[in-house]
């Protein structure tokens, strides 16, 4: 079964920067486009970022020009590179791919907190 787990998030300043892995296993990691997501307080999870197969990127509006999301198939692993962080950027974090494989599926997410 899908395994996906989240690490790297933390405690930093407005401007600050942090760099957030996402490991997977218990798939062909390969094969699928893959997705940071967070969720704040009180506030429903929102995709952040995606990267296709073929490593095309999107990103929603508010972290543009701020965080890049990368992919190393030989590791399982997606990254998100967040800088210029502001406090709105506080929330928890979370990888997922796309494909029936990670219905309903999450792990247990990475918290970011960025102080003012």
């Amino acid at each position: 079964q899908v395994q996906l787990v989240e690490s790297g998030g933390g405690l930093v300043q407005a401007g600050g920067s942090l760099r957030l892995s996402c490991t997977a296993s218990g798939i062909i990691f390969s094969i699928y486009a893959m997705g940071w997501y967070r969720q704040a307080p009180g506030k429903q999870r929102e995709l952040v970022a995606k990267i296709s197969v073929g490593g095309s990127t999107n990103y929603v509006d508010s972290v543009k020009g701020r965080f890049t999301i990368s992919r190393v198939n030989a590791k399982n692993t997606v990254y998100l590179q967040m800088n210029s962080l502001k406090p709105e950027d506080t929330a928890v974090y979370y990888c997922n791919g796309d494909g029936p494989r990670f219905a309903g599926y999450w792990g247990q997410g990475t918290q970011v907190t960025v102080s003012s």
